[in-house]
């Protein structure tokens, strides 16, 4: 008899642990990647651009900065004939290799410019439609877009903080992308 009773005690333990993890499952709010597209508010997409928008002019000062200091330190090295750890000139680099720096930077430029210009676009039809939806053929430019930089910074060594930059940037994008319904890209 004892048994019994200790068997069913058991049971119901178990059928109410059971309900309550249903409970809590059937209950919880869906995570923002299980939503289908179409169904977040205006107000979180808006949003979604706005982090966009602030990552990529992020990322581009950072850039001009970056090459503002580069320019200076070219400029003092040069004028006080300081030289590099192998003792040659700092100024010996090849034209090669300068004309190789100009154009990887120009690429990782042009490309932004052209994600700067596409979210900017996407803001513009954003704002005054009434479904959000309306503006995905913006949304699949920004995604190209945002693929042509990531490509750029996969093939270049730019170091940690571009690297973090547009990781945050690409993971907003990606964001951005999943309120689309779009394929987010990768790293």
């Amino acid at each position: 008899m004892k048994k019994a009773l200790e068997k069913r005690s058991s049971m119901r333990r178990v059928c109410h642990f059971a309900i309550a993890g249903a409970a809590i499952l059937l209950f919880s709010p869906r995570p923002a990647q299980g939503q289908a597209p179409g169904s977040f508010t205006k107000a979180v997409v808006a949003d979604h651009i706005r982090k966009v928008e602030d990552g990529v002019d992020e990322f581009r000062k950072y850039l001009e900065k970056r090459g503002e200091d580069a320019k200076g330190r070219a400029e003092t090295a040069q004028s006080s004939g300081t030289k590099t750890r192998r003792g040659r000139a700092s100024g010996a680099n090849t034209e090669a290799n300068k004309e190789q720096a100009r154009r990887t930077k120009d690429e990782l430029d042009d490309a932004l410019g052209d994600l700067n210009r596409s979210t900017n676009r996407l803001r513009r039809k954003f704002d005054p439609s009434s479904k959000y939806m309306e503006t995905k053929a913006q949304m699949d430019n920004v995604m190209d877009d945002g693929r042509k930089v990531n490509q750029i910074m996969v093939r270049g060594k730019y170091g940690t903080q571009p690297e973090k930059l547009w990781g945050v940037l690409r993971s907003a994008i990606n964001d951005l992308a999943r309120c689309y319904g779009l394929a987010p890209m990768g790293v």
